[in-house]
C-alpha cells in the first residue's frame, strides 16, 4: 500500500487533465463518505431532525426576492 507522500508524488507526475480527473474522483469519494456518515447518524437517531441544521431558509431562495418580501413585511407593520 502506498503512503500519502508516494501518492502525492505520483499525482504530481500526472498531466493537468489527469490531475483534474483525480481531484473530481477524490471529491466524489469524500461526498459519498459524508452521505454515508449522515445516513448512519440518521439511522442511530431516528428522532433527530437533521433539517434544522440546513440553515434558517427551508430551500434555496432568490436573495433579491427574499429581501423584497422581508421589506414588504416590515412596511405592513
Amino acid at each position: 500500500m502506498s503512503t500519502y507522500n508516494e501518492v502525492l508524488e505520483q499525482a504530481q507526475t500526472l498531466t493537468p487533465d489527469e490531475q483534474e480527473r483525480l481531484l473530481e474522483d477524490l471529491a466524489m469519494l469524500v461526498r459519498q463518505r459524508v452521505v454515508t456518515q449522515a445516513q448512519k447518524i440518521s439511522q442511530k437517531s431516528p428522532g433527530l431532525d437533521l433539517d434544522r441544521w440546513r440553515g434558517f431558509l427551508p430551500k434555496r431562495v432568490d436573495a433579491l426576492e427574499f429581501q423584497l418580501k422581508l421589506r414588504q413585511e416590515w412596511d405592513e407593520q
